[in-house]
């Protein structure tokens, strides 16, 4: 795990502050191990530390689905720009199915309405 935050640090630039990881995660080899929190973890756990764990806890699902629907799980890219296009393009996907999904909720509910208008006789006016 130390190799791991060393790296992300040298290569964002930023310390970072915790890392959340999941229960699979053995050993607390990091410079400092406090920093390390794992999901389900009770000790230690509150306020902003909480609140990010369940923040982890969103993110996962989504994964998920971009890995199995989004076809992220095998990258045919060559090398880091490769591997940062197919993330993009996999979130982009995401993104468009979700945009399509709520066009496709709009459209019912405008055809819905215009089915209700043309479905209902219209009132006639009586002579006076």
């Amino acid at each position: 795990m130390r190799d791991v935050i060393d790296r992300t640090e040298t290569l964002t630039g930023c310390p970072i502050e915790r890392a959340y990881v999941d229960k699979g995660y053995r050993g607390h080899d990091a410079q400092n191990p406090r920093r390390i929190f794992i999901s389900g973890q009770k000790r230690g756990v509150f306020g902003v530390i909480k609140r990010e764990l369940r923040r982890r806890s969103a993110i996962e699902p989504i994964i998920g689905h971009l890995k199995t629907e989004g076809h992220l799980g095998r990258c045919y890219l060559k090398g880091r720009a490769g591997d940062a296009a197919n993330v993009i393009l996999s979130a982009v996907g995401h993104n468009f199915r979700r945009v399509l999904a709520w066009l496709r909720e709009l459209l019912d509910l405008f055809l819905g309405l215009l089915w209700r208008m043309l479905a209902l006789p219209a009132q006639l006016n009586p002579a006076s």
